[in-house]
């Protein structure tokens, strides 16, 4: 029964295509509404009713699925926040372009299918079902980000990110190798039978994957050129799935990395390297699709450092309030954008107002910002206290990547959308597309009940994982952060609105020049070589392969001339003599037959003619010939 939740929506989704094409796009909506709608119903039943699922491939290979405790807390969060996503982009479709009336169908279809695929990713347990999601989640991101691909760099950008996500599923496939060496099965269960050089292999070739997938430094700008695609990708693909896939690998596999000593520090390294960095990075943005992408790299961070101090579950917490306060945002910055896809801050400023986007925007801004008593402040200072068990200094600055996103959120909520203003006549009716964002919101409120007392215990018990406790002094600096750098958001917000213009903050906004380091470090010394190799086949080896192939060129040639055109020639004689003699004899043999033939006949009729006198007396003469001849036959014989 576990493989009808990714299955169901996997094998829809090319039915639902292929009927889109007919329908009206409400039908469409309302049908893939539906399909999402159902999956969740069947993840809330596994979870419930504990469903297993397998499927034997060979008599050595089988694929399995499970729910472990991150499995069910995804299942469950990923068609949770993509019935919204995927509501609004019925309700408020991105521009057809050259697909007419089919781009919306394939929008919607794609989502589709990629629920499916990351819900086969998240009840993977085994490497090889977990290779199958990994390349169907990767296929169905190229698609999505490519959706517009007649807009000029679309395509490109959804290449960039295919190619460099896919530079890191290569430690996925290195993990799986080695575990199938090592133990001769791919099951999660064999990875404790590692040990030695296998061991760090496969740890490296997850922690790669996980790092690329989570757009994680070095891999981080790539999430950039994924902003391409429309925002209802943005707002499923980069807050709640496929940027999830490698922090959901990494708690998935916490106790099994466990066993390699430097997986931990690798892991705070990265986690705490990206969340700094992609704090400036978002806090100097002035693109705003761009400054939630590096957003969601800081967030990213948080959850790997999480899960490097030992609290997978506060990494679990943190993604689940991370899906719901990110995509509102994605889809309020492309609902205030409208149809021209302007998504400079102060191009978005001057939109018009749209009744609800700016309440909405606000509380998923809020939440953002680590302000209490949201849940995602709680889960922000769960982090902080996960990385105090470890080292203060690691604590302070996890506290000060909180306060960067305080800076951010808060700059982009003022530049973006302003304060919420009350509705003109007192009614309150927001357009149908602004209803997604507020479900979304409402979930993001609901979140608080984090910080309820007692819920920290419940959530242990339920989960099966260890929440740090807050101290009192984490608390206070957290909140402290948190207000100065709402108070310096609100500064740069009113004070600089365009401060990412001036240049050298415009160059640190690109990813603190990351991706023209990568190409003057990477790019343009592997394109030089490139253009050595083609001069050197060019000028060297064609030179030589030409002088190597001359003499049995020209002996083939000669070869040609003596021989094969002789033959030609010599054939030629003996058919020119073949029709010289069927001119002299041939005819006269087949014109002489017929002819000869037809002279005996006449004559034979005349002899017999000849015989018919009418005369009794000579037929009786000839009768007894006959019988005379015929004796002499028998007695010639020996019968007689």
């Amino acid at each position: 029964m576990l493989w009808l939740i990714p299955l169901l929506p996997l094998v829809a989704a090319p039915a639902l295509y292929a009927a889109g094409r007919r329908w009206p796009g409400s039908w469409v909506t309302a049908a893939a509404a539906v399909l999402i709608a159902g999956t969740l119903v069947l993840a809330c039943l596994a979870v419930w009713q504990d469903w297993q699922a397998g499927y034997p491939w060979s008599a050595l290979i089988a694929l399995h699925l499970e729910l472990s405790v991150a499995g069910a807390v995804y299942g469950l969060a990923v068609p949770l926040v993509a019935l919204p996503v995927i509501a609004h982009a019925g309700l408020h479709p991105p521009p057809s372009g050259l697909d007419g009336a089919r781009g919306p169908a394939r929008l919607l279809a794609l989502l589709v299918a990629f629920v499916g695929a990351m819900l086969l990713l998240v009840l993977a347990a085994d490497l090889l079902t977990l290779l199958i999601a990994w390349e169907l989640v990767g296929a169905c991101s190229w698609a999505l980000i490519a959706q517009e691909w007649w807009e000029p760099g679309t395509a490109e950008d959804a290449g960039w990110a295919f190619l460099v996500t896919r530079s890191g599923d290569l430690g996925l496939y290195a993990a799986a190798a080695v575990l199938y060496a090592g133990t001769g099965s791919f099951a999660y269960t064999a990875i404790p039978s590692l040990d030695g050089w296998l061991l760090q292999v496969f740890a490296a070739g997850v922690l790669l994957a996980a790092a690329a997938k989570s757009a994680q430094l070095p891999f981080a700008p790539w999430l950039f050129a994924a902003m391409s695609g429309p925002v209802p990708v943005s707002a499923l693909l980069h807050a709640a799935t496929m940027v999830a896939a490698g922090v959901f690998l990494l708690v998935r596999l916490h106790a099994e990395l466990g066993a390699v000593p430097w997986v931990a520090p690798v892991a705070l390294g990265v986690g705490l390297t990206t969340a700094l960095a992609a704090g400036v990075v978002a806090s100097l943005q002035g693109h705003a699709k761009k400054l939630l992408a590096a957003s969601t790299s800081a967030q990213y961070g948080l959850m790997w450092i999480a899960v490097g101090a030992g609290y997978p579950g506060v990494a679990l917490l943190h993604f689940l309030a991370h899906a719901c306060m990110k995509a509102p945002l994605f889809l309020a910055v492309g609902t205030r954008a409208g149809k021209g896809h302007r998504y400079a801050l102060d191009e978005l400023a001057r939109a018009p107002a749209v009744l609800g986007l700016a309440t909405s925007a606000l509380v998923a801004s809020l939440a953002l910002a680590g302000v209490a008593p949201l849940g995602a402040a709680w889960t922000k200072d769960a982090v902080v206290a996960a990385a105090g068990h470890q080292a203060l200094w690691l604590a302070l600055l996890v506290v000060l990547a909180g306060g960067l996103s305080a800076l951010y959120a808060t700059r982009l909520q003022l530049i973006a959308f302003g304060l919420p203003a009350r509705p003109r006549g007192g009614a309150w009716r927001p357009p149908a597309e602004v209803w997604p964002i507020i479900a979304l919101a409402t979930l993001t409120l609901a979140l608080s009940v984090l910080w309820w007392p007692g819920v920290r215990q419940a959530l242990e018990a339920m989960l099966g994982l260890a929440l740090p406790a807050t101290t009192m002094g984490e608390l206070m600096l957290s909140l402290a952060l948190v207000a100065l750098g709402v108070a310096a958001g609100a500064g740069l917000a009113w004070r600089a609105p365009r401060l990412a213009q001036r240049p050298i903050l415009a160059r640190t906004a690109a990813w603190l020049g990351l991706p023209a380091l990568g190409r003057a470090v990477l790019l343009r010394p592997l394109q030089a070589a490139t253009h050595a190799l083609a001069r050197f086949d060019d000028w060297v080896l064609g030179v030589v392969t030409s002088a190597r192939l001359r003499l049995p060129s020209v002996g083939l040639a000669r070869f040609d001339d003596r021989v094969v055109d002789r033959g030609v020639r010599a054939t030629a004689r003996f058919g020119a003599w073949l029709a010289a003699l069927g001119a002299r004899t041939g005819e006269a043999i087949f014109d002489g037959l017929p002819g000869g033939a037809a002279r005996g006949v006449r004559e034979g009729g005349r002899m017999i003619r000849a015989l018919h006198t009418g005369l009794v007396h000579q037929y009786y003469v000839l009768v007894a010939a006959g019988l005379a001849a015929l004796a002499l036959m028998l007695s010639i014989g020996g019968l007689f």
